[in-house]
């Protein structure tokens, strides 16, 4: 679309300055103006004329009749993206021509392919994107969900616009926590039953530590002692920690690869154990860092910013110390032009905090430095804990919508080949299109019924209209190369929804928001589904309306699968 409101922008500009002599309006300047219609039925595009009336010193129902009179005159002179304009209560309608979508937008989409849709300006950027990082040894739970897979649709789409992009699996592998685990280890675990149930088990260490130590104070002091000794290098306790670590990535990449997600580092908290103390010194000789009960941290008040705690009374680090290493590491290793961060919008002061500290540092970069927030995760009203064991685990709810799925299947298709890899491959999508389909910045409080509901809009309904184009292509089979033409609204609304594909892609990177990818690939879907229930399309008598459709459905495969990719969402062929 960004090309026909260029051309259309650019006739604007011209006639502008025709009929309106000292008129200074660029097409980029129309191009911002441009406005989708709330109802079709007026139009496809729509320029408000009122904010022209100043600058052009004719009143706003004038200038749009003249810009429109422009349009018209010009359409019927040569061929171009417009079929009509019309002037109402200074409004300047416009409606894109049916020649120009199937003789341009259609052929652009067969002919790019993957390409179709790609954002531009972004290429050869270096990105760095630090996502999902669940704590080693706890359960990949459906909180983790959230920067799992709005972090990797990030990556998918800077991907998409041709950055190289660095996917960081930030561990949180060190701390306390591991004083507890060790403690919880030594006092009733085993080998044998943690090497069986894996991170399950470690699980119910954990929990059952918790439930212990409000009844025997003491086990804080011993998992703290632990945990100091870890720090200070301890032969088993490294080991056991090693050991823990080992078994947690085992088990994270399982959901990972249901998920169709790879990380090009694992590198967690303790990577970095060593890189810190160059930054705290940096802090000393700037003196910012300055001694507050004991503890080292930096006065964030002039920013209206409580302190960012940089040391401990012990002189232990802290997260944002650790932050602050790992960022310096990666622009020293990747050179990024970004560095991405997807957390949950409780940890928006953390980041404002740390961010500032690099900038008070002296890290001129600090500005290449986002953090992506969403909304909180909730089960039926409450709030998630490890410790009393109130989780939704990824798997289980994976498990869970896999089985329906194949239920389905069973009494729909019972002789699909594929069953299990589409059920599978649907069953996740389900859940991944459910926690998409809204904003980022949404609650969410996860109710199963509703995650796994194939009704509606959600992730089954589009993977199934994917399904069906497929379908439908290999039906057809080979065809030729004919003059196209459009003769059903269907089809022309088909590519005007289409041909949104890089807007629509540009500002889910812009506003780092997946969601607007979702929303477009709805909208394909239920214009397909009409069109497909509208109009004949493999039993259609006329070779060029036949092979129109036919193409047309093509474009609708090559777009709906690229815009699955970028939300982690399978394709499959048959379902």
């Amino acid at each position: 679309m960004q090309k026909i409101k260029q051309l259309i922008s650019e006739k604007l500009s011209r006639y502008a300055a025709e009929a309106f002599p000292g008129s200074t309006l660029t097409p980029a300047d129309i191009v911002s103006m441009l406005e989708y219609p709330p109802d079709s039925g007026m139009g496809d595009l729509a320029l408000p004329c009122f904010k022209l009336s100043r600058s052009l010193r004719r009143s706003p129902v004038q200038i749009a009749e003249t810009l429109a009179a422009g349009l018209c005159t010009a359409a019927q002179e040569r061929p171009g993206p417009v079929g009509s304009a019309n002037a109402v209560n200074g409004y300047l309608n416009i409606r894109i021509s049916d020649a120009y979508l199937v003789g341009s937008v259609l052929p652009e989409i067969l002919q790019k392919g993957d390409k179709y849709g790609a954002p531009v300006g972004w290429e050869g950027k270096k990105i760095v994107l630090d996502y999902s990082s669940p704590n080693v040894a706890k359960p990949f739970h459906i909180g983790h969900l959230g920067t799992t897979v709005i972090g990797h649709s990030l990556k998918m789409l800077f991907e998409f616009a041709g950055c190289e992009c660095v996917g960081i699996n930030h561990l949180g592998d060190w701390g306390t926590q591991f004083g507890k685990l060790i403690t919880a280890f030594r006092l009733w675990g085993n080998r044998e039953e943690v090497e069986e149930k894996g991170i399950d088990e470690l699980v119910a260490l954990y929990v059952r530590f918790h439930a212990e130590a409000e009844k025997d104070a003491s086990l804080e002091d011993r998992a703290r002692a632990e945990f100091t000794k870890l720090e200070h290098g301890d032969k088993e306790n490294l080991e056991l920690w090693r050991w823990f670590v080992d078994i947690s990535i085992k088990e994270y990449k399982k959901t990972y690869k249901q998920l169709g997600i790879e990380f090009d580092s694992y590198n967690g908290e303790s990577f970095y154990t060593d890189k810190m103390p160059e930054q705290v010194e940096i802090l000393r000789q700037k003196n910012l860092m300055k001694l507050d009960d004991g503890a080292s941290i930096v006065d964030l008040s002039a920013y209206d910013m409580p302190p960012c705690l940089i040391l401990k009374r012990d002189g232990s680090t802290l997260y944002p110390t650790r932050d602050i290493a790992a960022a310096v590491y990666r622009k020293r290793t990747y050179n990024f032009d970004k560095c991405i961060y997807v957390t949950s919008a409780g940890q928006c002061l953390h980041f404002q905090q740390w961010f500032k500290v690099m900038e008070l540092m002296g890290y001129d970069w600090a500005d290449e430095l986002v953090h992506v927030p969403y909304g909180t995760v909730s089960i039926n009203g409450s709030k998630l804990a490890t410790r009393t064991g109130n989780v939704i685990l990824l798997k289980d709810l994976f498990a869970q919508a896999i089985e329906k799925v194949k239920a389905i299947m069973a009494e729909k298709s019972p002789d699909l080949a594929n069953r299990d890899e589409a059920a599978e491959a649907v069953g996740v999508g389900a859940v991944v299109f459910y926690y998409l389909s809204g904003s980022r910045m949404r609650d969410i409080n996860f109710i199963m019924e509703d995650a796994l509901s194939f009704d509606g809009n959600t992730g089954p309904y589009v993977q199934y209209t994917y399904a069906r184009t497929c379908s439908v292509l290999e039906k057809a089979g080979e065809v030729g190369d004919v003059d196209m033409n459009i003769t059903a609204p269907e089809e022309a609304e088909l590519l005007k929804i289409m041909c949104r594909f890089r807007e629509r892609a540009e500002a889910a990177i812009n506003d780092y928001e997946p969601f607007y990818i979702t929303r477009f690939i709805l909208d394909v879907a239920s214009a397909f589904n009409r069109f497909y229930h509208n109009c004949r399309i493999i039993d259609e008598a006329d070779e060029v309306v036949r092979t129109t459709r036919i193409k047309l459905t093509q474009a609708v495969n090559i777009v709906l699968g690229r815009a699955f990719g970028l939300i982690c969402l399978k394709k499959m062929s048959k379902i």
